[in-house]
């Protein structure tokens, strides 16, 4: 058999049956589905998710509420007296590089005695450490 243009035959992926068609097309009647019963109806696609029933009940759920926002972790004043020099300024990227805090936002506590003199910049302050950052002659800005 030689190769011309009457003899070329077109090679590609065959096409699956269509149902629910008519007798005449092969596939008529109950169109291969059986009779009644769920998987008998149109859009019992669904049921493609009930082998994964079991995995999704084997998987361990996170229980709880996560919120969105997220709180300001705390930072005492012994941490900053301990471990930065007088008259330092002190901002929460100082604060995350030096890996006292992992979020951008940081709270002064006022636990421990402070004696040297830091400015505060961007820092939420409670009230007891405001007074103790001002009566080292700190500012907070």
């Amino acid at each position: 058999m030689s190769l011309s243009l009457n003899t070329l035959t077109k090679k590609g992926k065959k096409s699956k049956p269509r149902r629910g068609r008519g007798n005449a097309s092969g596939a008529g009647t109950y169109s291969g589905r059986g009779i009644k019963g769920q998987k008998a109806r149109s859009g019992s696609s669904g049921l493609k998710e009930m082998a994964l029933r079991r995995v999704v009940q084997r998987i361990p759920k996170k229980r709880g509420f996560k919120p969105v926002r997220t709180k300001p972790e705390g930072v005492t004043l012994a941490t900053i007296q301990k471990n930065f020099e007088e008259n330092a300024i002190i901002t929460p990227k100082v604060l995350r590089k030096a890996g006292f805090i992992k979020t951008s936002q940081v709270r002064i506590v006022n636990t421990g005695i402070l004696k040297k003199k830091f400015s505060f910049k961007s820092c939420n302050v409670t009230a007891g450490a405001r007074a103790a950052i001002e009566a080292a002659g700190g500012s907070i800005a």
